[in-house]
Parts: C-alpha cells; sequence; structure tokens
C-alpha cells in the first residue's frame, strides 16, 4: 500500500473563536458555487479526503475540513484549501476526480517554493483538458422501486452533473391498486423515513407518466414481467438495467431484461446465483470486461467485510475466521408475527433479535479465492431500520497489537485505493444511527477493536441501503466504462 503521510500542524487557539469561525464559514460559503461550476460544467468531483464536497452545504463542507484533525490529528483548514481551490477553478480540466484535502496536505508538505497555482498547474496537468470518459450518456434504468430503487435514483440524480455520462431514462414498476400510483410513488422518493428528504425538486406529469427530478425526466412504466416492455418506445437504447427487484437471481432469469429491445446490460443488486460474477467495487471489479451483460453488485455484507478482509489480509494475513453480523430488519422480514417461508423470520421484527443465516461468509470466496473455506459465519436481524455491523473474529497469520491495526486501517481508509470502501472512525460514543447516509462500504470502528497475539476481533459499521447503493453505483460506472482519474497522483 502506498502511503502519503501528512505535515503535522497544530494551529494556536484564536483569540477569538467566533471570529474565526464566521471567517472560516464564509470561505466555505465561497467555495461552493466554485464546486458546483467544476462538477456542472466540466463533470470534475471535488472531494476531502474521499468525502465528496459537491452539493454540500457550508455546514457539510466545514466538517469535512474537521474530520480530518479527527483522524489525522492534524489540522487542515478552509485558509489552506481555499486557495488550492481557487488554483483549481482556474484551469481548464476535464472529468476528473480531485482529492482536495490530499492535494493540499501534498502543497504543505512541499519545500520547492512555488506558489500555490504553480503547484497546482504542475499536479494536475494531466487533468487539463481530459476528455469524457465515455462518447455519449449511457442510459439507465431501474427495475423495482424498493429502498435499494429508490436509494440508486437518488444517487443518479445526484451524480448527473453536466448530463453527458450516465443518465437515468426510466423506472419500472408493478401498477398499485391507488388511482394516484405516480403520486404516491414520488412521495416515497421525495420522503425518507430513514434517509431524510429528497435533496431536490420532484415534479409528477401525470399525462406522461414521468418524474422530473432535478430537471432529469425519469419515464414510469408500469410492468408485471420484462416480457412486457420495449425501451425503444421510449427512446432509450443501449440501457444498463439496474434489477432491485431480487426476484431473479440466476442468468436465466436476469436474461429476461436483455430479451427487451433498448437494453443492453443487467447490474444485480442481491447476490447472483450459478456462475454470474459477484462484484465487490475495490476488489474485483478489474474482472469486469466489456462482454459482460449480466452481473451482481453480491450483497450489502459482502460489501461491507470484503474490503477489510483483503486489507487484514494483505499486511497481516488471515488463517481462519467467524463473520457475525448483527443487521437491521428487512423488508423480506413481518412487522407482526405472521407466516413466513422462512425459518425464524415470521417473527415480528421490530420486536425480537432475530437469529438468521447469511451467505456472506461464503460469498466472500467469489470475491477473494484465498479465503475460500477460510470463513463461516451467521446473523441476528435486530429491531432497527437501518445501519448494520459486521463483527470480524479473525486468526491472523502473526501476531499484533491493537495500535498496529488500528493505524494500519487508518491509513488504508485515508490513503489507499479502498478509501471509498472503508472509513474509520475513533470516536468512543457512535452509535449506529451516526452511520445513516455513510457513502463507504463500511466503518472501521478503531475503538472497539480488540487484538490478542494472532486473535483479532474487529468492528466494522455500515449502512446497508445507502452504502450499499453506493457501492451498486460504483459498479454501475464501470460497467458503463465510466472511470475518472483521481488527482492528486499517489506518491
Amino acid at each position: 500500500m502506498q502511503r502519503c503521510p501528512t505535515v503535522t500542524q497544530k494551529r494556536p487557539k484564536p483569540a477569538d473563536f467566533f471570529k474565526d469561525w464566521k471567517e472560516r464559514e464564509a470561505l466555505a460559503e465561497t467555495m461552493i458555487p466554485m464546486i458546483g461550476k467544476l462538477n456542472r460544467e466540466r463533470n470534475v468531483g471535488i472531494y476531502m479526503y474521499g468525502r465528496n464536497l459537491v452539493n454540500r452545504s457550508v455546514l457539510d463542507i466545514m466538517k469535512s475540513h474537521r474530520f480530518v484533525r479527527q483522524v489525522e490529528e492534524n489540522e487542515l483548514s478552509e485558509w489552506e484549501t481555499f486557495p488550492v481551490l481557487e488554483a483549481i477553478s482556474k484551469m481548464g480540466l476535464g472529468p476528473v476526480h480531485i482529492d482536495l484535502g490530499t492535494l493540499t496536505n501534498k502543497y504543505m508538505r512541499d519545500n520547492r517554493g512555488l506558489s500555490v497555482d504553480e503547484f497546482v498547474r504542475e499536479e494536475l496537468s494531466g487533468a487539463e483538458g481530459a476528455g469524457k470518459p465515455i462518447p455519449e450518456a449511457r442510459d439507465v434504468v431501474i427495475y423495482g422501486f424498493g429502498r435499494i430503487g429508490r436509494l440508486v435514483a437518488r444517487l443518479l440524480v445526484e451524480k448527473a452533473g453536466s448530463g453527458d455520462v450516465l443518465r437515468l431514462r426510466a423506472i419500472v414498476l408493478r401498477k398499485g391498486k391507488a388511482d394516484n400510483d405516480l403520486v404516491k410513488r414520488a412521495s416515497l422518493l421525495r420522503r425518507d423515513s430513514v434517509h431524510g428528504a429528497f435533496k431536490g425538486t420532484i415534479r409528477v406529469d401525470e399525462d406522461t407518466s414521468t418524474l422530473i427530478c432535478n430537471g432529469n425526466e425519469i419515464k414510469i412504466i408500469y410492468a408485471n414481467s420484462p416480457a412486457e416492455v420495449d425501451y425503444t418506445q421510449y427512446g432509450i437504447k443501449d440501457a444498463i438495467v439496474v434489477d432491485s427487484t431480487g426476484v431473479w437471481r440466476d442468468e436465466q432469469g436476469l436474461g429476461r431484461h436483455l430479451e427487451c429491445p433498448g437494453a443492453s446490460k443487467v447490474l444485480l443488486t442481491a447476490p447472483g446465483k450459478g456462475d454470474i460474477k459477484n462484484i465487490v467495487y475495490g476488489i474485483n471489479n478489474n474482472d469486469i470486461t466489456e462482454d459482460d451483460r449480466i452481473l451482481s453488485a453480491a450483497s450489502c455484507t459482502t460489501n461491507a467485510i470484503v474490503p477489510v478482509l483483503k486489507a487484514v489480509m494483505d499486511e497481516f494475513g488471515v488463517e481462519h475466521g467467524h463473520v457475525e453480523t448483527v443487521h437491521a430488519y428487512t423488508n423480506d422480514q413481518n412487522l407482526i408475527d405472521n407466516y413466513h417461508k422462512g425459518e425464524r423470520r415470521g417473527r415480528a421484527a421490530a420486536l425480537n433479535m432475530v437469529l438468521t443465516e447469511t451467505g456472506a461468509a461464503k460469498a466472500v470466496a467469489k470475491a477473494l479465492p484465498a479465503l475460500k473455506g477460510k470463513l463461516t459465519g451467521n446473523a441476528i436481524r435486530v429491531p432497527t431500520p437501518n445501519v448494520s455491523m459486521a463483527i470480524l473474529n479473525l486468526r491472523l497469520g502473526r501476531a499484533a497489537s491493537k495500535d498496529e491495526v488500528n493505524e494500519y486501517i487508518r491509513k488504508v481508509a485515508l490513503h489507499s485505493p479502498l478509501r471509498q470502501q472503508i472509513d474509520y472512525t475513533n470516536s468512543p460514543e457512535v452509535v449506529s444511527c451516526d452511520f445513516v447516509g455513510s457513502r463507504r462500504a463500511c466503518v472501521y470502528d478503531s475503538i472497539a477493536t480488540i487484538v490478542d497475539g494472532d486473535n483479532a476481533v474487529l468492528y466494522c459499521w455500515y449502512d446497508n441501503e445507502f452504502g450499499y447503493s453506493c457501492q451498486v453505483v460504483r459498479c454501475l460506472e464501470d460497467m458503463a466504462g465510466v472511470r475518472y482519474k483521481l488527482f492528486p497522483l499517489q506518491d
């Protein structure tokens, strides 16, 4: 793993905290239109140590700066990042991703006496005039509009940028019994009891059965099966269909989507069966080829545990282990006691801890073949609506200490290619609700870590809805050939 050291910078306490806050608040406020313009006009994404700054509020931007201090034990304020962002905005950049935090830190470490403009031009020279990730916008269809389908829709609208990459063109679902079905669907997208309000506006056009979400026209297609759909009727072509129903999980069933005119590929938001590739983005997405027509984004739990297991395996080795997932209840369970084909799942989800099974431990081998046969797993469904925890009880390949393991994972989370998948917390007070909306596959809880020789117990939080949906969208982008170069380049 390539590591990027930070400059230890302890800023003196301001004489007037309120004045200091207001000045930094003004800088963050000035950053917003600069970040927005870069994204809207050039498809440039701006990040702060992996945290997206596009469409964020003043306080969100300030909290992202604060995050650096908490996990890097280093001061990085708007005073340092604002001049760097100004220099970025002056350049004729193409569609790339830029981590403003790490770029600023790299400038602070540079001792050549370059001006901010000179340094940024040098670091981003490969980003000037960069072409589009794909020649023209790629159509996307969401088939099924439940928890994951709606969150994927939110993410695609949010990431539309200049509109020339991925475009959500349609949503396919079964028509409900209510006369105002479209209005109800819009309301479910607009308001969410767990994830809050949709960030933007949603207009319902019942005459054309269309939702206009932040200017994105999304056709609502009612159908009971893929056989009823012809996407070309709506001007949709070469579309990637995101199947979030879970009804079909094998190649034969998912292949029904490919028989629809206008559809060319399928991404399943559940573990695939048979020979279907199960992709955990960040781990084995390099296995995706142009010829792949049906792929699976695996499960939320598999996405949560595989990145940490890969990191631990690379540094310490993993002889064997057990994965216990403490999982939020899902729509598959009953609200109150009633018949269910699965064992125990018929009992009231909001009242009970329900012991069940998970296939995530076995599924790990599809992404990490080296761990085949080395892991067992089980699950407990608990009375919370979202955010789960994976407990990894591992026998390492060598002895280690808690501090050694934590410091390694911290650097992986901040400075390695897995920074999109692994987040890190060192707070002794966090609980599950604090991770609602997390965009990483998991959040490593360093305080809870237990290490005794070659035995390690690691605790990983994960938003099993939103964090997983982010992984789905990353897979979707890869399937479409959308790959952004990340700057600054790693040392």
